[in-house]
């Protein structure tokens, strides 16, 4: 009863057009500040700050502590994804929690916690539960993460292959400028090589000598 009642609320926000892929928004590619919100002093919350400072040491984080299971739960996560989308600094956000029962992930099935999701304007990014585990939140989310660590993956690059790709274009444009330096010198020194560089004045002694 209860799977059939989440699958007609998924189907009545889809006719909605709430799960559209043309209302999605890109994640930044090096986020100003990443949002967070999660369950205090819970495995999820230590795996998406372990993966994204091990990926990118200077990553601005700001967590929001919600309940994650319980009838309160989504009005609590509501009340933080206000306050980080209300933040200019932050430019995606995070909603994780760990794997549970179908009754403890109810809160992210939310009809009300789906609405404001679609409402903000900061790009958020669903990562509850594990890879089987589907709430109605993952439809509408900018992005969906498989666990919350795939969430901190997705959302900060890593920060030794970003400096080895930035090392890479600089060579490749250092050489690229000798090359072209090289080229338009050679331009020059064949110009300078014409009778009208190295003896300037020929003309003029031919008119002169007439």
């Amino acid at each position: 009863a209860l799977l059939a009642e989440l699958e007609k609320r998924k189907q009545l926000l889809a006719a909605e057009g709430l799960f559209e892929p043309r209302h999605k928004q890109p994640l930044p590619v090096l986020p100003r500040g990443i949002g967070l919100i999660t369950g205090r002093n819970t495995a999820a919350e230590k795996d998406v700050v372990e993966n994204i400072t091990n990926r990118w040491h200077a990553a601005p984080l700001t967590i929001e502590y919600a309940l994650m299971q319980g009838p309160k739960a989504a009005s609590e996560v509501i009340a933080a994804l206000r306050k980080l989308d209300a933040d200019p600094a932050i430019d995606v956000i995070i909603i994780a929690r760990g794997g549970g029962s179908l009754e403890d992930l109810l809160p992210f099935s939310d009809e009300g916690l789906v609405r404001a999701v679609f409402a903000v304007n900061t790009p958020v990014v669903s990562a509850i539960g594990h890879e089987p585990d589907v709430p109605i939140l993952d439809f509408v989310a900018d992005l969906r993460a498989s666990t919350p660590t795939d969430a901190a993956k997705r959302v900060v690059p890593e920060e030794a292959a970003e400096r080895e790709g930035i090392t890479q274009a600089l060579s490749r444009s250092r050489a690229a400028l000798l090359a072209k330096i090289s080229m338009e010198s050679q331009v020059i020194e064949q110009l300078r090589s014409r009778p009208v560089f190295t003896q300037p004045t020929t003309i003029i002694d031919i008119r002169q000598q007439e």
